[in-house]
């Protein structure tokens, strides 16, 4: 990391040219926290240490280019507390962040609307703010993940079956798909893709990630099954994954932005809350009969306080004087589906077909992404 004599900061981050932060400041101090900050998002900065006298070919109101780089161009300019007075009679634009350690002086909102700084940040108390902001830059950061998890009201009813067939449907479609498999004690959802010996990182890869997992790193680094990714459990001694980097690795999958399908466990502890909390929407599969019915109410009553939206999904024929209607009303939670037994599936997965290849099914799936989705919510890349 070069200190203030550096012409521009070299992090060793991997971001394109687009992605590179612009740091404008003389302070050499807050400019090695700056470097700092943006080598932990993987960034690469250009660094200002003197506004020129004159405009550069990229500059405007005295902020000259960089390299190309210059104020209207960068998409993230961090001004340094010492440089607010200078960059006052630039343009307005986004993403423009007033930083700086000693903020105590009274005229620093002042200075934040004359520049038209979108935060305020005072370091070392906004580091991780800062390093979100220059994180998402990096990794380009759009619209998230429409993210659905998928849990099961009784043993045996079927939501891992659901959850990998809905994640292979939208990955046909053509959106980028992440699968998750969030049961520890369930044998592994790439087992039921056959793709248990693919080579990729698993959950245990992941326990000792600390802060902000690098979206795209996360993608790459997952088995690709069926064109979706896949991040499951091995077969091996079971590693305790800790909440806070269950909440880092599912934020960072949605960041990426398409569809994120969550396979949920009955159980809700800690970690499982973390997933949950970030989910849009929760199917819970039901069999249509009272037993399991009653089984169900118990896992929405732990599931409710953590989830957003909990909707059902009746699996098969109902039984014992009920019906679809009955028991969402019932769990009271609105109806999402009803979705048949296929009698044949269990032998297809056997022989290496993915759950929802073909019939009721994959329609049931198709029809679901359909309304979720919208036309609104295209094909991610």
């Amino acid at each position: 990391m070069e200190g203030a004599s550096g012409v521009a900061g070299r992090t060793g981050g991997i971001a394109p040219a687009g992605g590179r932060p612009l740091i404008i400041t003389e302070d050499p101090l807050l400019l090695d926290d700056l470097l700092r900050l943006c080598a932990a998002a993987g960034a690469e900065a250009h660094v200002h240490h003197a506004v020129p006298e004159q405009s550069g070919a990229g500059g405007i109101g005295g902020v000259g280019g960089i390299g190309g780089v210059g104020w209207e161009s960068a998409p993230l300019v961090l001004v340094g507390y010492d440089a607010a007075r200078r960059v006052g009679g630039a343009p307005r634009r986004d993403g423009v962040l007033l930083v700086g350690r000693d903020l105590d002086d009274p005229g620093i909102w002042q200075r934040a609307v004359e520049i038209g700084a979108e935060e305020v940040l005072r370091l070392p108390e906004a580091e991780n703010r800062l390093v979100d902001r220059i994180a998402d830059v990096v990794e380009g950061a759009g619209r998230p993940a429409l993210s659905v998890g998928v849990i099961g009201g009784s043993g045996g009813a079927g939501a891992s079956t659901l959850a990998c067939a809905l994640a292979l449907r939208a990955a046909r479609a053509g959106r980028r798909t992440v699968l998750v498999d969030g049961d520890p004690l369930g044998g592994g959802v790439d087992v039921l893709l056959g793709g248990e010996g693919a080579e990729g990182s698993r959950w245990p890869d992941f326990a000792a990630s600390r802060g902000r997992v690098a979206a795209r790193a996360l993608e790459e680094s997952l088995p690709e099954l069926h064109a979706l990714r896949v991040l499951s459990w091995d077969r091996g001694e079971r590693v305790v994954v800790p909440p806070a980097a269950t909440r880092s690795v599912v934020a960072a999958a949605r960041r990426r932005g398409g569809v994120v399908v969550v396979d949920l466990p009955r159980r809700i502890d800690e970690a499982v809350a973390e997933m949950v909390a970030q989910l849009d929407l929760v199917l819970m599969v039901v069999p249509g009969e009272l037993r399991s019915v009653a089984a169900a109410g118990r896992v929405a009553a732990g599931v409710r306080p953590v989830a957003h939206d909990v909707r059902v999904v009746v699996r098969g024929r109902c039984r014992d004087g009920l019906d679809p209607e009955a028991v969402a009303r019932l769990l009271g939670a609105p109806l999402a589906g009803q979705v048949p037994v296929e009698v044949g599936l269990p032998g297809r997965v056997a022989e290496g077909e993915p759950p929802g290849a073909r019939g009721a099914l994959a329609r049931f799936c198709d029809g679901f992404w359909q309304r979720a989705l919208g036309p609104d919510r295209g094909v991610s890349a």
